[in-house]
């Protein structure tokens, strides 16, 4: 499975005496294939909020999360497209929900740290210290595939996602794993005739790295607890341990 990783990590060790805003370049240019043309696209697209720049607007920083947005979009359209064309038997709810785990936000993370954004991201003006289940990563990944876009153009983007990004999945295992828990849950609860609730019970940290507790009742009775970085994740967590209480994993 190719990955751009090795040579990204070869490139930071041979170019500490070149300039910054080279190196960035450079770096840019292994990632998504080609040189970049508006490089302070890609430097907004690895600013996270954390470390937000003031703007000429009155009351706005600016950071990658409008990028993100924007990438969000454009990653889910050409993997919509992408999938709609390899299955072409398959109807709407399975290319749905293969989909919704392509871009589950822990995928994300991880192909973002495959090919080496951790080593970009822009956070509190330093490159460290960032929690390993942190949504930085996968967010930076969409803001990237944003930056592309604005850059480059669709079909170059759509390229670069098919072609770089992609690559890095394992579609068969994706396809035959089901990690969604809590439809697992929830299904073999309506089986059962029982009401299964999911509530967040708490939150912890700053409003940058949030953390999530989530609960799971069953008839109203509390069965199992889970956290995680988002609302979501902490559900699936809860779900996860409620799955293996019952033997469903």
């Amino acid at each position: 499975m190719p990955t751009v990783l090795n040579p990204i990590i070869d490139f930071f060790k041979s170019s500490r005496k070149s300039s910054p805003e080279k190196d960035f370049k450079k770096t840019v240019e292994l990632i998504i294939g080609e040189k970049p043309s508006n490089i302070g696209i890609y430097q907004l697209a690895f600013r996270h909020t954390s470390a937000s720049k003031e703007t000429g607007i009155k009351g706005f920083r600016e950071s990658n999360e409008r990028l993100e947005f924007l990438g969000d979009s454009v990653l889910g359209m050409v993997i919509a497209e992408y999938l709609f064309k390899k299955f072409p038997y398959k109807d709407e709810g399975f290319l749905t929900e293969i989909r919704s785990r392509i871009v589950n936000r822990e995928t994300l993370n991880g192909i973002a740290r495959k090919i080496g954004l951790d080593r970009l991201i822009e956070f509190d003006g330093s490159r460290r210290g960032m929690p390993h289940n942190s949504s930085m990563y996968g967010d930076a990944l969409e803001a990237l595939v944003g930056a592309v876009y604005l850059d480059k153009g669709f079909r170059f983007t759509r390229k670069f996602i098919t072609k770089e990004l992609l690559t890095h999945y394992d579609l068969d295992a994706l396809i035959n794993n089901n990690a969604n828990y809590k439809s697992r849950l929830i299904e073999w609860a309506q089986r059962e005739g029982k009401e299964a609730r999911f509530s967040i019970v708490e939150e912890k940290g700053s409003r940058h790295f949030r953390e999530f507790i989530s609960q799971v009742t069953l008839d109203g009775e509390v069965f199992a607890t889970g956290n995680g970085y988002s609302k979501k994740k902490a559900e699936q967590s809860a779900a996860e341990k409620a799955c293996e209480l019952l033997g469903l994993k």
